[in-house]
């Protein structure tokens, strides 16, 4: 791996990881057309998404700190007998609440396999699809009407729907953040709510993926890159995640989400239509 490939590949992981393209198909579409994963790829992968992990804790330190907090105090109350669900305060239900989003995956690792036959398989037709599914949310996104929920007013129905969504996420070229985002304005939120929902939903995401792809590249007894690379592109996908969260923010406050529903409904017909192409040639174009 060179070091424009390392930079370049932090720039589209930092990129997608939070704004509302997908990261997933993004990735899935360049590894389509070049050809391969590269050497050492789940590693470096894993590297990137510590870099984005570290934007989320830049962006949204102070809250993450009261949330912390706020955990701590609560264990507390649990075993000391004065926990009560009808007296939780914003911090407390939020914790509550992205805990029962979280959980929403675990039926959706059942279909673990699926997806990820999805994205390797040759074809790139269902992540037009997918892309094309993801634009239609952030559509109607900017079109639902806006309510103000903040974290206090967060119920239970509201988790289960944005976990739901998370799910369908997992799909390549369906965007995380975007699903959670879209699906927190559908419900209610706030947008700056629904932004920091998202976001922190993110944390245990990010970890859990990067955490599966270090075990499946010891697994598969995959080579290092290179330190050097590494913290460079560890860097790199911070940097450019804090850079795309803070983006994400002012779009949402500003209603202008549906800039990433005309660039992912464009990506979505272009991949179809490649597809297609490739269909009737019988194989693959790449660039490597």
């Amino acid at each position: 791996m060179s070091v424009f490939s390392a930079i370049f590949q932090a720039i589209i992981q930092g990129l997608t990881e939070f704004l509302p393209v997908s990261s997933s198909g993004h990735l899935s579409l360049y590894q389509h057309f070049t050809g391969n994963s590269g050497e050492g790829a789940l590693m470096f992968s894993a590297v990137l998404h510590l870099g984005t992990l570290v934007a989320v804790f830049f962006a949204f330190w102070n809250i993450i700190v009261a949330l912390i907090k706020e955990f701590v105090l609560m264990i507390k109350d649990i075993f000391t007998g004065k926990f009560k669900w009808s007296q939780m305060n914003g911090e407390r239900r939020m914790i509550i609440m992205i805990v029962i989003s979280t959980a929403c995956l675990i039926p959706f690792y059942i279909f673990k396999g699926w997806f990820e036959g999805i994205a390797e398989d040759s074809s790139i037709f269902a992540e037009g699809l997918c892309f094309l599914y993801t634009a239609a949310l952030l559509y109607m996104s900017d079109k639902c009407v806006k309510r103000n929920k903040k974290p206090k007013d967060i119920t239970t129905k509201d988790a289960v729907t944005v976990g739901f969504f998370q799910g369908v996420a997992l799909l390549p070229g369906v965007s995380r953040s975007g699903s959670t985002i879209t699906s927190g304005l559908f419900t209610g939120f706030s947008r700056s709510t629904a932004v920091q929902y998202s976001f922190i939903l993110g944390i245990p995401a990010i970890l859990g993926g990067c955490l599966i792809e270090v075990k499946d590249a010891v697994k598969a007894h995959q080579a290092s890159v290179g330190f050097g690379k590494c913290f460079l592109g560890f860097i790199v996908a911070a940097v450019v995640g804090l850079c795309a969260i803070k983006l994400v923010e002012w779009l949402v406050k500003s209603d202008r989400f549906r800039v990433f529903a005309y660039y992912t409904c464009g990506l979505g017909v272009l991949v179809i239509l490649i597809s297609i192409i490739e269909a009737i040639m019988g194989h693959p174009i790449t660039i490597g």
